[in-house]
Parts: structure tokens; C-alpha cells; sequence
């Protein structure tokens, strides 16, 4: 498949503090590609990069093969950046904060108009077009930026936290536009909103200390984790030495406390009737069983040492 950004051994410093680590991978033109990984994993500096609004200190960025830093306007104009902050000119309204953007672009005013009128519809903020942007709430704010973004026609829309401030249904409208241009604009995202990320995916990037730790669909990154299962009991007193000797079996994987539950996850369901019969008559009070989402891969004790380390 064609791809629509790559990136060769791309590094990002900040004084003596690596940002970005020797990134080399490919983005296939038409995806839908989540970012996700902790709040200083580097997430937003790729993005930056992707954009063209930063350089990378070592390696190269291409995008439809055009190295963004030798052809910097070419790309420029490929691309639709939406960041994590509100960053409209509050004294300007919301249709002036598109317009003039898409015009630096020399976009021609007529398809100018027309496009934020399909997309404000879309996104149904037709009745805030023409209030201040200072004036109005930022999940509406955020759905401007959204159609600035789009206003000059780009190819590849990159945004941070494209729903953040957004309600249920604001975030409902935004990914029924963006699975619109699925296939026909490669889109990259960064997102802590787990079930916004397994809803709309093509792929998902976990970001770790500027480096990608795991890479593939959800189904593929779930994969390896389809024997095993969270439990969870609620004892009416779970003592440190009953936890550590429940925590003692050989079949227990990441056990933790919270209170009187005791929390662990195992390969198969027998791992249960094993902890059960380690309880020494304890008192329970709840239990559950649950199958891993996303949120258990994402967790630092399974991205970082695996469910078996």
C-alpha cells in the first residue's frame, strides 16, 4: 500500500533530553492511525513532526514522499493540524477564525464558504458560526478548529486530542465526519479516551518514552492476551497476610490491593478456583471476571514487562 507519511530514524532533543527515539515506520494512505502512551510519552511532538510545525533533530519525515523539511511548503499545504489546545483568536468569530486561515492557503473564498458550511452542519455548530470564539463553550470551540483544519482540502488531517471538551454527542458527530473520509485522507490522532481509540482505528501506535512499544490493530495487539482474564474479590477484610498469601500463587499474575479487593489477572478461569482455595475461609463479599481490554494492555505493568513478567 502507498503511504502517505514516513518517517526514517526520526529524533526529537530537548537540551540533552530525548524526546523522540529513532522512529522508522509508515503510514498507509486512507488510515485511521491512534496515538496513545502516558502524557509526556512524546505523543505530541510526533505530531508536531508529522505537521511539519517541528524538525526533527536527526532523520527525516516524508510526506506523499516529500521530505518536509527541503519542500516545507509543499507539505504545509497536504496537511490539516488540529492541536491539543484551544488556540482560535477569542475576538474574532468562529467563521472569521476559518476563513482567514484557509485564505493564507489560497484557497478561493466561494470554496472557502463552501466547505465550512458542509462541515459546520456536520458538526452542528451552524449556530455559533458568527459568535465571538471567546463566547462560546471550548467542545464547540475544539469543532471549529476541526473545520480549519479541513478548510484547505488537506490530504492528511493530523489532530491532538481532536475530541477533548467534547460531549458524548459532539465526540458521536466528530468520528461519524472523520469515517466519512476514511480511506481517502489519512488521518493520525492522539487520544486518551480508550473507547473513542477501539471504536476508531485502523491501527494503534502505543507511545512509550518517545519510542513505539507495541504497533498494530486492536485485534492483533490484543492477541496475545486472549487466554488471560482480570478477576477481582471483595473480602470483608483482606489483611496483608491474607494478600500475600493469595498474591503467593504460582498462577497469579500482577496482583494488587485496593482497599478489601483483591485484584489479579491469570491465563484461564481455573487460576480463580486456585485463589479461592488459598482464601483459608475468608469472608468474600463480591467477585467478578472480566475479559482484557485496552485499557489492561495500556497499563505499565502489561506494556512494559508483559502479562507474564
Amino acid at each position: 500500500m502507498e503511504a502517505s507519511i514516513t518517517l526514517k530514524k526520526v529524533g526529537k532533543l530537548v537540551g540533552d533530553k530525548t524526546i523522540l527515539a529513532g522512529l522508522t515506520f509508515g503510514i498507509e494512505k486512507g488510515s485511521i492511525v491512534a496515538l496513545v502512551g502516558d502524557n509526556d510519552a512524546g505523543k505530541s511532538t510526533m505530531l508536531r513532526l508529522l505537521a511539519g510545525l517541528e524538525n526533527p533533530n536527526y532523520g527525516s519525515v516524508f510526506l506523499h514522499g516529500l521530505d518536509t523539511d527541503k519542500r516545507r511548503l509543499e507539505t504545509r499545504q497536504t496537511v490539516g493540524y488540529v492541536p491539543h489546545d484551544i488556540d482560535l483568536d477569542p475576538w474574532l468569530t468562529l467563521e472569521q477564525n476559518i476563513h482567514f486561515d484557509a485564505l493564507l492557503y489560497g484557497i478561493h473564498m466561494e470554496k472557502i464558504q463552501s466547505r465550512i458550511q458542509e462541515y459546520s452542519q456536520a458538526l452542528a455548530i451552524g449556530d455559533f458560526l458568527y459568535s465571538m470564539a471567546g463566547r462560546v463553550p471550548q467542545g464547540i470551540q475544539k469543532k471549529a478548529m476541526i473545520i480549519r483544519a479541513l478548510a484547505h482540502d488537506p490530504t492528511i488531517l493530523i489532530m491532538d486530542e481532536p475530541t477533548a471538551f467534547m460531549d458524548a454527542e459532539s465526540r458521536r458527530l466528530t468520528w461519524n465526519l472523520m469515517r466519512e473520509f476514511h480511506g481517502d485522507r489519512t488521518i493520525v490522532y492522539s487520544s486518551q479516551f480508550l473507547p473513542e481509540v477501539e471504536a476508531a482505528n485502523d491501527r494503534i501506535m502505543v507511545i512509550h518514552e518517545g519510542s513505539v512499544l507495541l504497533d498494530g490493530s486492536l485485534d492483533k495487539l490484543l492477541e496475545s492476551t486472549l487466554e488471560y482474564h482480570q478477576f477481582a474479590i471483595e473480602f470483608e477484610e483482606l489483611t496483608d497476610e491474607l494478600f500475600d498469601s493469595l498474591s503467593g500463587v504460582t498462577t497469579v499474575v500482577n496482583p494488587t490491593k485496593m482497599g478489601n479487593t483483591f485484584h489479579f489477572y491469570g491465563r484461564s478461569r481455573k487460576v480463580f478456583f486456585e485463589v479461592l482455595n488459598a482464601c483459608s475461609g475468608a469472608l468474600m463479599k463480591d467477585l467478578s471476571i472480566e475479559k482484557l481490554s485496552l485499557q489492561d494492555l495500556l497499563d505499565s505493568a502489561f506494556a512494559q514487562k508483559g502479562l507474564d513478567g
